[in-house]
């Protein structure tokens, strides 16, 4: 009968110790601006640690905005109607996957670029569109497109504006994933028929090379609209 307490009670410790470490790895997950364990292993990186704006950098410009961008309660805020300009990360990339979330007030408009190269003097690269659907005229200018180049599946899981979501961007090669709240609603191929047929009916058609896969730094626009970034995140692919 002793034999059996101290069987259950090492079952009943097993459990208990089981349930803190789900708890515990749960709650280090869920806190904004920081990496797991398994995040730091697989070679993600913060971008933001929700105290300071470091990594990036004003466009044109070494050094950070002196306006429009703020840390706000752990938030990367673009205030509204106060022009900070555009901000890039500080290095580029070639293959990567940079995850982010962010959160717009009802009929807000942002953006986050990439592929941005000195070269075109302008800030000019392939952008993951964030806006409020209900202002939009087409599925090319809707969340989560290849802004007027590629549409996003037209079942995307979007959250209503001044709610979070999470989006991603996968660049492995020349092949390009858009990703929203954990679904992938858009894939292409940089280069291809399907782009580059597109392109040249859009206002990028003027840019040499547009829709082709370059190494570059990621930018997030600057709008009027009020927006807040948060857990900006990123791995570099082999």
């Amino acid at each position: 009968m002793q034999a059996r307490l101290q069987l259950s009670r090492v079952w009943d410790m097993r459990h208990i110790c089981l349930a803190l470490f789900l708890t515990s790895t749960l709650v280090s997950a869920s806190e904004p601006n920081t990496l797991t364990e398994a995040e730091r292993a697989e070679g993600w990186k913060l971008l933001f640690d929700g105290e300071k704006i470091e990594g990036w950098r004003s466009y044109g410009s070494d050094m950070s905005p002196k306006q429009g961008w703020v840390v706000e309660n752990g938030t990367l805020h673009k205030q509204a109607d106060l022009r900070g300009g555009d901000i890039m990360t500080v290095k580029t990339y070639e293959n990567f996957e940079f995850s982010w979330e962010w959160k717009l007030l009802e009929k807000g408009n942002n953006g986050v670029k990439y592929f941005i190269i000195p070269e075109r003097k302008a800030t000019i690269g392939h952008e993951y569109q964030m806006i409020d659907d209900t202002k939009v005229k087409d599925a090319y200018s809707s969340t989560a497109a290849f802004y007027l180049v590629a549409k996003p599946s037209p079942d995307k899981p979007t959250k209503p504006m001044g709610e979070w979501n999470h989006s991603r961007i996968v660049v492995r090669g020349n092949h390009v994933e858009h990703w929203l709240n954990g679904t992938k609603v858009l894939e292409y191929e940089c280069g291809s028929p399907a782009i580059m047929e597109r392109v040249p009916l859009t206002k990028f058609k003027k840019t040499p090379g547009f829709g082709e896969k370059v190494t570059g730094h990621i930018l997030l626009t600057d709008h009027k609209d009020p927006c807040w970034f948060r857990n900006l995140k990123i791995k570099e692919l082999p």
